[in-house]
């Protein structure tokens, strides 16, 4: 027996770690499927390096830890050929031996303010959301690595966003999981060479090719400078430093929703339809207790409000949540403050009150507020 290739062994450990050994009884994962039925574990493969090697390991990993294994292949069909290359990656992971394997083809809008990059992302969470229902998968693995994950940091540094950002890639959220985030690019072009795979390579991800990104153009042009300056290890330390805000992020998001549950006040009417003639009262908060919290509480907690409110997060940005806070802690009879998604927030008898709107509001166009 030939002796197993370094980087197919480090996949299969990052993966082993996100499957719990399965046991055949009442205490099936979430959303497992039929009594009795072994946990199935999607994989969110392109057909790319990174999500085919990730195919590969998971295919052989899951039934020896008791799971099912399976693959989505989303088409975005934004360049010419995609669902070729989508039938292909189909074909790959059916080989691997993973069940189910569909395509699910979307539709992105490429004329998105957010930009054909966003909105091809969220038509592909949205479709994985979708498979995972209707196949009732326990969990979705994303191909994601720890190079995409310095990429990520650096790029949230760029726009000035706060510790949320740059906390980067989480590796587990619900029920998506990201097995890679410790392995590099180099290591998943290892398990590919290893197990004999072809990978696809996207043209989006190089600069100046279709529909090519800021991302693109950090992988490309930044990246390798950085390597050269700061020694390669940088990006396994951009990472770390990633691990340990999230680990910060989300304790003050935990605070910020205690805060927000204190502040919420008794007396705001129902959510259906207008009250005495005025708009819809969504959310009222009590001005006093988000007053008397730290700032970096008070603005995670204004901004899960808004959310819950029904504010969009993707135009929830940074002026609306200092316009928020200055409702709060310096009134001087400002009006409302207009929050996309036919949201506003207005100050009233010492309540921050968010009210919806008859007609939908748009902003001005800023940066995504991160805490």
């Amino acid at each position: 027996m030939g002796r197993l290739d370094p980087a197919v062994a480090a996949g299969r450990l990052a993966v082993r770690a996100c499957l719990p050994r399965a046991q055949r009884s009442s205490a099936q994962p979430t959303n497992a499927g039929a009594p009795g039925e072994p946990p199935l574990a999607l994989v969110a493969c392109s057909g790319g390096t990174d999500s085919l090697a990730l195919a590969a390991v998971t295919a052989f990993e899951a039934p020896r830890r008791g799971w099912r294994a399976g693959a989505v292949i989303v088409d975005h069909g934004l360049l010419p050929g995609s669902a070729a290359v989508a039938a292909t990656a189909r074909e790959q992971c059916r080989a691997l031996g993973l069940a189910p394997v569909e395509v699910v083809a979307v539709a992105v809008d490429q004329t998105a303010a957010e930009g054909v990059e966003a909105a091809a992302r969220a038509a592909r969470y949205a479709a994985l959301d979708d498979a995972a229902n209707r196949h009732r998968a326990a969990v979705t693995f994303l191909g994601h690595t720890l190079n995409d994950q310095a990429e990520t940091v650096l790029l949230a540094l760029a726009r000035g966003s706060g510790a949320r950002a740059l906390a980067g890639m989480a590796p587990r959220r619900g029920p998506l999981a990201r097995p890679f985030l410790d392995l590099t690019r180099a290591q998943t072009e290892a398990i590919i060479r290893a197990e004999g795979l072809t990978a696809w390579q996207d043209p989006t991800n190089q600069p100046g090719g279709p529909h090519a990104s800021r991302r693109s153009q950090v992988r490309a042009e930044l990246m390798p400078v950085a390597r050269a300056v700061l020694g390669p290890g940088f990006e396994r330390a951009l990472a770390k430093t990633a691990a340990q805000l999230l680990q910060d992020a989300d304790h003050l998001d935990a605070q910020a929703g205690r805060l927000l549950a204190q502040a919420v006040s008794e007396t705001a009417p129902a959510a259906s339809g207008k009250v005495d003639g005025e708009p819809e009262t969504r959310l009222r908060l009590d001005v006093e207790a988000l007053a008397a919290a730290p700032p970096a509480l008070r603005a995670r907690a204004l901004h899960q409000g808004a959310l819950r409110a029904g504010a969009r997060a993707g135009d929830l940005g940074a002026a609306q949540i200092e316009a928020l806070d200055r409702l709060v802690t310096r009134w001087r009879g400002q009006g409302p403050v207009a929050l996309a998604g036919q949201i506003a927030a207005t100050r009233k008898c010492g309540k921050l009150e968010f009210r919806a709107m008859p007609i939908p509001i748009t902003p001005p166009r800023r940066s995504t507020w991160t805490p």
